[in-house]
């Protein structure tokens, strides 16, 4: 099931962070105002039924709590608490706090995977979480603790989320399609109940409506988790947790394409450092061993016995 790493799988593994960075812009231009968990539901529940009608297998033994528990940390109480961050704290300081995400994986995946904590980790955790900062933070209003609380449970539970995905691995005869409906039917399931209770539903439901939720069911959900899952199966847990940075770049370059938003030269700045990060935590090329020196051909014997 495991791949020698490749820039490659990391490249492709990196489009699920960037697709998840256009769900703000997907969010606020196309789906109904102030319906956050109405979006985060959809965005699931559909999708994950989807993939358990077309697998046609539930979890069984174990994985009937596994699967529970990764569907609530990598995409239920995940998503739940990041819109509780984004709604509560200003100026991207709930983005500037999930960034500290990779500095949770690199001491889990030592405890849990036998990963090495290396200098060069703890560099680029460093080197993200300021260019995060950079990238989105605009030094305005003051920290809300139920805001900073709910920004660094998100982080926590997408670094647990990746580290017992790693842990735990897929069961074997399982495709990877019916593993993500799992956790996608899980996670929507955690997220109906807070979806009902607290919110209430749109008046009327546009064309944009429609196409909104559609890209989030499939582009947003179903595809990209799919090629995250796989990517923590084939790539080191830190080097995937990095790759999770990519979110804000995409959200910022998006906002500069399609919104007029400017960039400033700090946020250009931000960009190069979370560029750098990413690559100093990425899976390293393996080193190739060098073939061992040909063994000297034995000298011939004379005819005394001695060699020549």
């Amino acid at each position: 099931m495991r791949s020698t790493p490749s820039v490659l799988t990391a490249a492709l593994t990196g489009l699920a962070p960037a697709v998840w960075g256009s769900t703000y812009l997907v969010t606020t231009e196309l789906l109904p105002p102030d319906r956050p968990l109405l979006a985060t539901t959809l965005r699931a529940l559909p999708g994950g039924l989807v993939l358990l009608t077309l697998g046609r297998r539930l979890p069984a033994g174990i994985w009937w709590w596994r699967a529970p528990v990764l569907g609530v940390l990598n995409i239920g109480a995940f998503n739940f608490l990041l819109f509780v961050a984004a709604y509560r704290l200003p100026g991207g300081i709930a983005a500037v706090i999930m960034s500290a995400q990779p500095m949770f994986v690199v001491v889990l995946a030592a405890l849990f995977l036998g990963e090495r904590i290396r200098a060069l980790h703890a560099l680029a955790c460093v080197l993200g979480a300021g260019g995060v900062v950079l990238l989105v933070f605009k030094g305005t209003g003051s920290p809300d603790a139920p805001g900073v609380l709910a920004a660094v449970g998100g982080a926590l539970c997408m670094a647990s989320g990746i580290t017992l995905t790693k842990r735990w691995g897929r069961p074997e005869g399982v495709s990877l399609l019916t593993f993500t409906g799992w956790q996608l039917t899980a996670g929507g399931l955690v997220l109906l109940p807070f979806w009902l209770s607290l919110e209430d539903l749109p008046d009327r439901v546009t064309r944009s409506n429609v196409f909104g939720f559609a890209y989030l069911i499939t582009l947003g959900a179903v595809l990209s988790y799919v090629v995250w899952f796989r990517g923590i199966e084939r790539l080191p847990a830190v080097a995937v947790s990095f790759l999770a940075l990519g979110s804000p770049v995409m959200a910022a370059l998006l906002g500069y394409l399609l919104k007029d938003q400017r960039l400033s030269a700090l946020q250009i700045a931000g960009m190069a450092v979370i560029f750098l990060a990413v690559l100093l935590g990425g899976p390293r090329p393996p080193r190739t061993k060098r073939a061992p020196a040909p063994a000297a051909a034995p000298r011939p014997l004379t005819a005394s016995g001695e060699t020549k």
